[in-house]
């Protein structure tokens, strides 16, 4: 099955629109003797249903054409969502700007600004409060490898 998805995502990687697209998880699951196929991907400016529709139909086209996929098979293509965690530093670019709420590996938890992303990691705007004294502004530095998850923040301000 790893190899499967291992071609999968290079397939789709392939059948992207342009550079702006890109893939942000496949899954491969097996439900009543069918496989599903949901792949997750965005884009830069943002996603279109238009693009999902292409991706869909190149991708489905390419596993009939290699013949990939020797069973019944169902395919989704979308956007990951809101509530879908950060996964690459490509997706904290495109987030720079909103409130995001960082799950730390040592347990803690940040919520702040995500100010500016670098290959090392990201800068938040958070409230840090020191016992005893109100809570300040302050730039956190976060290296990606302190992050277990990201999550966006919805504002309905």
């Amino acid at each position: 099955m790893n190899d499967l998805k291992d071609r999968l995502e290079a397939l789709v990687i392939d059948c992207l629109p342009d550079e702006s697209h890109f893939l942000v998880d496949l899954q491969l699951t097996s439900k009543s003797n069918q496989l599903l196929l949901n792949i997750l991907i965005d884009a830069d400016a943002g996603l279109t249903i238009d693009s999902c529709a292409k991706v869909s139909r190149a991708v489905s086209g390419e596993i009939e054409a290699l013949a990939l996929i020797d069973s019944a098979y169902r395919i989704e293509v979308s956007s990951p969502g809101v509530d879908f965690p950060l996964s690459s530093e490509r997706q904290y670019r495109k987030n720079v700007g909103r409130e995001l709420k960082v799950f730390l590996q040592d347990g803690k938890e940040l919520k702040g600004k995500l100010i500016s992303v670098s290959e090392s990691g990201i800068v938040l705007e958070a409230k840090m409060k020191e016992k005893g004294k109100k809570a300040v502004l302050q730039e956190v530095n976060v290296a990606f490898e302190d992050i277990k998850k990201s999550v966006v923040q919805v504002s309905f301000k």
